[in-house]
């Protein structure tokens, strides 16, 4: 049994902070690895939620998004007595207050996390030292002081010890073909494009990249997939450096609305309401939006943005950048291959720090806009976008194809799922909807 001195020291506000980000920030999950007990909670169901979750992470590295695979977490939580069963109608609401939980000060509190399991350490090196030192053992007091003293937050990234991880990759891939859990993926919000996907979506710590020419429809691509992350409850933050942060809400009122762009205006009133009943579903992500003048959006700029929302306690599964060659590099050259090489490194950089997938578009070259299909050698500019990116994804149509609004998505370039094949979709332009039907795969 634990006893009080054993539970956390901090107010019972702090502690249902702490819980709310272990529901939330696997970024803090990872820097507070090993150093959280359920035991230290105070609240009995918080404790029982925070083993749920830190169960998961400890199995997958991550934490669970997607509504249905929570819930199994949290009923097989019950089934092994973490969380008593008088408590489960609590449970909707608890999940409610910590979602809606705004966190700020978050390097504050893993620092003082970190604190407290030292102090816990020592406490234990100390008592187990007495038997030590009356036996003479003092070499075995000094590593228990010393290992005690050492504990703290993380600050590099997850280590995997692979043949340790077996089992853990076993039952990872048991789970999935079970049903149990999900691909880690950001749905497309198309079926068939998230079946072709290793990930079952856009991948975490990934870059994908779309392709094409000229008024190909990239932005549209972009917008599309932002809004189908939402509604799948995924936060979403879009920087756009192209068209005014008005236009992407144009957009997507008219996506999200089915109401044409030449309608808003006469329908206001019913795009309104639509957006309403959404936000009041309960169901959907954050869908935030900042614009930026272009060329002057550094990778450096989207980090502190990123810091500045996780200390208010949201973290974004995916961010969405229209476009990264709009982008400035960190440190400018005087070479454009040398800045656009910097630029999409550290988007790289940025998806695989904040366990997030990272999309945005690039342009063709001359050659690939007359092409029936461009490949991975019209990129425009510096082919080493499509050696830093996970997936590239070229936007075809011929002059007939267009007339039809039917385009070939084509995978240009891949690293961890087959190349070389198509998609075939239709757009409804008129609704800011770049898939609208799934045509078929080639």
């Amino acid at each position: 049994m634990v006893e009080a001195e054993d539970k956390f020291s901090f107010d019972e506000e702090f502690q249902t902070t702490v819980v709310a980000l272990i529901c939330r920030d696997a970024d803090f999950l990872a820097r507070t690895d090993g150093l959280i007990k359920p035991e230290y909670f105070t609240n009995e169901l918080e404790a029982g939620i925070a083993a749920a979750f830190l169960g998961y992470y400890g199995k997958y590295h991550a934490v669970p998004k997607n509504r249905a695979v929570v819930t199994e977490v949290l009923k097989e939580a019950v089934a092994k007595k973490l969380i008593r069963k008088e408590l489960v109608p609590d449970i909707p609401g608890k999940l409610k207050e910590l979602s809606e939980l705004t966190i700020s000060d978050r390097e504050y509190i893993i620092n003082q996390i970190a604190t407290f399991a030292r102090h816990q350490a020592l406490k234990s090196a100390i008592l187990k030292s007495v038997d030590l030192l009356e036996k003479g053992k003092f070499d075995e007091v000094e590593r228990l002081i010393k290992s005690a003293n050492e504990v703290g937050a993380q600050d590099a990234l997850d280590a995997y010890d692979f043949f340790a991880r077996a089992s853990v990759r076993r039952k990872r891939r048991e789970d999935l073909l079970a049903g149990r859990i999900t691909k880690n993926g950001i749905t497309t919000g198309i079926m068939e494009l998230d079946a072709m996907l290793y990930q079952g979506g856009w991948g975490r710590k990934e870059l994908s990249l779309y392709m094409g020419g000229p008024k190909s429809g990239k932005t549209m691509a972009l917008i599309d997939h932002s809004q189908a992350a939402a509604l799948a409850g995924y936060n979403v933050l879009c920087l756009t450096l192209e068209v005014s942060a008005e236009i992407y809400e144009d957009r997507l009122d008219a996506n999200l609305s089915e109401v044409t762009m030449s309608e808003l205006g006469m329908r206001a009133t019913d795009v309104e309401k639509r957006i309403a009943d959404l936000a009041a579903s309960g169901k959907i992500g954050r869908l935030v939006i900042h614009e930026f003048p272009s060329g002057t959006l550094q990778p450096r700029g989207i980090s502190r943005l990123l810091s500045r929302y996780k200390s208010e306690g949201l973290t974004f599964d995916l961010i969405v950048v229209d476009y990264a060659d709009l982008m400035a590099p960190n440190f400018r050259t005087d070479s454009l291959q040398e800045n656009l090489r910097s630029i999409y490194i550290d988007l790289r950089a940025i998806a695989q720090t904040e366990n997030a997938a990272v999309l945005t578009a690039t342009q063709i070259n001359r050659e690939g806009i007359k092409a029936a299909v461009a490949r991975m050698e019209h990129v425009g500019e510096d082919i080493n976008k499509i050696r830093t990116a996970d997936l590239v994804i070229s936007i075809n149509a011929t002059e007939d194809e267009k007339a039809c609004n039917e385009r070939r998505l084509y995978f240009a370039a891949s690293r961890n799922q087959e190349d070389g094949m198509s998609l075939r979709v239709k757009s409804a332009l008129d609704r800011a909807k770049f898939i609208a039907k799934v045509i078929g795969r080639e």
